[in-house]
């Protein structure tokens, strides 16, 4: 292995442990407000939390596949940033319109599709060249 495939190694692992905390972290806040876990007076947009709960499971998936696959993993990132800025475009014409979203969603989209999208762009930047094995 070449100094650069450990180097492209070690960071898609660092991507992959990202991931994977971002997605528990995203199924722990979703599933705490699914239960009840929210104070009154917080707008929730219940289609809005079902999808980013289940997108949870997804990111975790897809970081294990980071840590494991990197073919795999830049595919799965992009399905992720498709699906996450189809949900931000979704509730950016919900709030436009006076619908029952929050800024806060907005904010918290626009995080995730970013995230997601650096992700994006470290898998492919990190996936081997040349027969590398990183």
């Amino acid at each position: 292995m070449t100094i650069i495939a450990g180097h492209r190694l070690r960071l898609r692992r660092l991507m992959a442990v990202i991931a994977i905390a971002f997605g528990l972290l995203t199924i722990f806040a979703g599933g705490r407000v699914l239960f009840g876990g929210v104070g009154p007076g917080y707008v929730v947009f219940r289609p809005l939390l079902a999808f980013n709960t289940a997108m949870g499971v997804v990111y975790a998936i897809a970081g294990v596949a980071l840590w494991r696959d990197r073919h795999r993993s830049v595919r799965a990132a992009g399905m992720i940033v498709a699906l996450n800025l189809a949900a931000l475009g979704t509730i950016v014409v919900l709030y436009s319109s006076g619908g029952g979203v929050a800024v806060d969603s907005l904010r918290a989209m626009t995080f995730r599709s970013a995230v997601w999208l650096a992700l994006l762009v470290g898998a492919w930047l990190t996936r081997s060249f040349n027969g590398d094995t990183a």
